[in-house]
């Protein structure tokens, strides 16, 4: 592919030549060294330089790249990570990836599948032998060069000393070929992982399919965790060898040495594939690879429609780090399976950014009536950018809905039947897990990423619009560094009619009125500190921590003020045993959740700290145990969904266990309180009903949209609007029901 007008005529004094492909988070071109040898050159957008947290994740790939000898991968030449457009020279490794050979010319056999075999676990070898773990080996990440399989791509890829920076909210992988643990706790996995998804390549290899391959990507992940592989169409030689491979426990799988033995003690040839292998020649590189494809969105339904939604198909790591940015594939197929979370709108009263409470979501009341005109609806908002499918978070204002997230800065969707008022649309490539600020009575605040080619517009700003009219009012560029102060992603909040922001400089809060943009006070951070906001009530508190912790990505002190909502003045200092994470009030006090670590990964949480801004005390209280999963609060309870399914409430008085109720509801993020029910919701839309008393289930819906269970630390996605409950899934996807009528399951 020839070079475009605007590219760059070299990079590091390396002449450009070609480009290779290009894709959300950079491009890569063909250049040569001074004596003539090819390399290749990643260069990433210029929108990513002013991103923290991607500077580390750019940084870890280069060092995790450079450990590795670079005989069985591409080589690192040379790299500035800290230019002021970061880039990546590698050895450029001429031939075709496993994905491409196998589409185009079918599955290996008998000594090519054998050779393969032993290249990928000679591979291996060399990346665990200096502590690295690829994380993400999958068939467009093999090339197969002349001197055998080199394994490429090590962006997430993470060193044992190096901290993780999987998203809140995010599995990042791609499904077919993940372990169970990366997609039950993707930020403690090891060297076993990168065997099990090895086991799962030679399935491919061998048969064109992965041996979990189901319908929808939330079939598949549900298989790798649960289901045996299908591994019928593999010749009887190799299959031993891939069931070791394949073993659910990573304990129980060989390592990348003892791999390698037995795949040399294989018979020379290792026979076909079985004639009814059943998809031979059929690649599924990328079972997900439709969910951020590039190919025309389904349509919206119309304004008016009314379709009744009806049946298509561990440790939460909210660590301190900031949001990526989506990227969408790259050259070959890249893909990243995000799976959705984030923030939701943030309101005085309410705490319930990723996983907090009810009441900004709009909560029905004992006997609530439908918006009139109710029946039950399904549409889907696009975004900006059309082909970086996100989800929505929303809250309602009387028969109003204003929902935001991804490539939708805020729309306006009627209650009653999901026909839309008006969109505003964000036109750059949005921070995974950002979506609504917040709304008054009169004006809705969202947020807007630049565009790739507006190199000089702010990366991200908080928007206001008119909530009547969705006319834009005010913008203004906002901070980043909420994420890694608090767990949650809330540089901006509501309180009031004012919306306190973090500045561009992350150096201050800056308080304006809502509607107008005026500011009412600005305040710097205490010296030597960074700040997010964190709604109490109608009173508002700073969490703080150092720009040491930050730069070390560990916050284990944090140190509470109070501000004055009138002027912007900090308050004396509260000191918390850390790491915590902000989950919302009850009886006056802030709730905090205290983090397990084992060393920088996150396995649950096991303790809880109260904190009374009045009078600066602070109490704590020990769990029975360490509790995984996805935590959020309502009516004064704190509340925990697992992975698989299991829910357990907890007194955030004393730590102590309500109930625990095992739900068919995987990775469900809530909770939302309506009328006599607690609501939690997957990215599938799968919703259940739990009574607040004991948990005792009173419905469950089936999935409604193609998404992924496996993420941790999403916020709520349901919203209720008296007796209407609205969910929002997968790729925009929006419905709604009467709770009293919800879809009938199965």
């Amino acid at each position: 592919m020839s070079l475009r007008g605007g590219d760059p005529a070299e990079i590091g004094g390396y002449p450009l030549e070609a480009r290779l492909g290009s894709g959300g988070m950079g491009t890569v071109f063909l250049a040569r060294t001074s004596s003539g040898r090819p390399v290749a050159i990643k260069l990433i957008h210029q929108q990513f330089a002013g991103d923290d947290e991607f500077r580390i994740r750019f940084r870890q790939e280069v060092a995790a790249a450079r450990r590795v000898s670079g005989a069985f991968t591409a080589a690192v030449v040379d790299a500035a990570p800290e230019a002021e457009q970061p880039w990546m020279a590698t050895t450029y490794i001429e031939g075709d990836t496993l994905a491409q050979h196998i589409a185009a010319k079918g599955p290996l056999d008998g000594a090519e599948l054998r050779r393969l075999a032993i290249g990928l676990a000679e591979a291996l070898r060399d990346i665990h032998r200096v502590g690295v773990v690829h994380r993400d080996l999958k068939p467009s990440n093999v090339v197969l060069s002349p001197e055998g399989p080199r394994v490429i791509d090590f962006g997430i890829s993470r060193a044992v000393d190096q901290q993780t920076l999987t998203m809140t909210g995010r599995v990042i992988g791609t499904p077919p070929f993940m372990s169970p643990e990366q997609l039950q706790a993707p930020r403690g996995v090891g060297p076993g992982s990168d065997v099990f998804s090895l086991g799962t390549l030679l399935v491919y290899s061998a048969t064109g399919r992965g041996p979990f391959d189901a319908d929808s990507p939330y079939m598949t992940a549900y298989q790798v965790v649960h289901e045996e592989p299908s591994l019928g169409a593999v010749p009887a030689a190799l299959r031993a060898v891939v069931e070791s491979c394949l073993d659910k426990e990573p304990e129980r799988r060989p390592s990348a040495d003892a791999l390698l033995v037995l795949l040399r003690d294989l018979p020379a040839d290792l026979g076909g594939t079985d004639a009814d292998g059943g998809g031979a020649g059929c690649t599924r590189d990328v079972i997900t690879q439709h969910h951020f494809s590039t190919a025309t969105p389904a349509p919206t339904a119309p304004p008016a429609a009314s379709a009744a939604p009806g049946p298509e198909q561990s440790a939460a790591p909210v660590g301190r780090r900031l949001r990526h940015r989506w990227r969408p594939a790259l050259a070959t197929a890249v893909a990243v399976a995000a799976i959705g979370g984030g923030v939701a709108a943030l309101t005085a009263g309410d705490f319930q950014a990723d996983g907090g409470g009810d009441k900004g979501h709009g909560v029905a009341a004992a006997g609530a009536a439908l918006p009139e005109g109710f029946e039950a609806w399904r549409t889907t908002v696009r975004g900006g950018a059309e082909d970086i499918p996100d989800e929505l978070r929303c809250v309602a204002r009387g028969d109003a809905l204003f929902c935001g997230g991804g490539g939708v800065v805020a729309t306006r969707i009627s209650a009653a039947d999901g026909s839309r008022v008006w969109t505003v649309k964000s036109p750059g490539v949005p921070v995974q897990g950002m979506h609504l600020v917040g709304a008054t009575a009169d004006t809705v605040l969202g947020y807007r990423f630049a565009a790739q080619d507006d190199p000089q517009g702010p990366p991200r700003e908080v928007v206001a619009v008119d909530a009547d009219t969705g006319r834009e009012l005010w913008s203004v560029p906002s901070g980043a560094q909420s994420q890694a102060v608090t767990g949650r992603s809330q540089d901006a909040l509501v309180v009031g009619s004012t919306v306190v922001t973090v500045d561009a400089s992350d150096s201050g809060f800056e308080a304006r009125d809502a509607h107008s943009g005026e500011i009412t006070w600005t305040t710097p951070f205490p010296a030597g500190k960074r700040c997010a906001p964190v709604p109490v009530g109608p009173q508002l508190l700073a969490m703080c921590a150092t720009d040491a912790e930050l730069d070390a990505l560990e916050v284990r002190h944090p140190t509470l003020y109070s501000v004055d909502r009138a002027s912007g003045t900090l308050g004396r200092p509260i000191a918390v045993d850390g790491p915590a994470v902000p989950m919302g009030v009850a009886d006056g006090t802030l709730v905090l959740l205290q983090e397990h670590r084992e060393g920088a990964d996150l396995t649950g949480y096991d303790g809880v700290a109260r904190v009374d801004p009045a009078s600066r005390k602070v109490t704590y209280s020990r769990l029975a145990r360490t509790y995984g999963g996805t935590p959020g609060m309502a009516d004064g309870t704190l509340y925990v969904s697992g992975q698989t399914g299991l829910v357990t409430a907890l007194d955030p008085a004393t730590g102590r266990k309500k109930w625990s109720r095992q739900t068919s509801v995987e990775g469900a993020s809530g909770p939302v309180a309506g009328s006599d029910a607690l609501y939690f919701s997957s990215a599938t839309g799968r919703v259940v009903a739990l009574s607040p008393q004991d948990g005792t289930p009173l419905w469950t819906t089936d999935p409604q949209a193609d998404g992924l269970t496996g993420e941790q630390g999403a916020s709520p996605r349901v919203t209720v609007a008296g007796r209407a409950v609205i969910v929002a899934a997968a790729e925009n996807t929006l419905f709604a029901f009467d709770a009293q009528k919800p879809p009938k399951s199965g």
